[in-house]
């Protein structure tokens, strides 16, 4: 079974950071598209960054030079740097895996990835 588990989340203040772990099991693809949603209460899930199995990476418009999506293959982890936070980056953070590529230019939408971790919540507050 596939099994997404987050952790790095926390209070912090405006302009601070926080980094968020996905530590990712039982996935044997080697192709694939990883990818950090936040959503708020009440609101629909928004993609914020996402990484395919060549490193090519995505942002929202929202989070780009500021947020940095990466991954350690050897450990099998995915990471959100966030830097500069803004109260709106307030919400719970998910993970989430598809076995296929991203695209090339753009997020992909919720409902392409299978598998999703617990979340992890960020609070920034100003």
């Amino acid at each position: 079974h596939v099994q997404l588990v987050e952790s790095g989340g926390g209070s912090v203040q405006a302009g601070g950071s926080l980094r968020l772990s996905c530590s990712v099991s039982g996935f044997p693809y080697s192709r694939y598209c990883m990818a950090w949603f936040r959503q708020t209460p009440g609101k629909e899930r928004e993609g914020v960054a996402d990484i395919d199995d060549d490193g090519i990476t995505n942002y929202a418009d929202s989070v780009k030079g500021r947020f940095t999506v990466s991954q350690d293959n050897a450990n099998y982890t995915v990471y959100l740097q966030m830097n500069s936070l803004k109260p709106e980056d307030t919400a719970m953070y998910y993970c989430a895996a598809a076995r296929s590529y991203c695209h090339s230019r753009r997020l992909l939408p919720a409902t392409n990835f299978e598998y999703w971790g617990q979340g992890t919540q960020v609070t920034v507050s100003s």
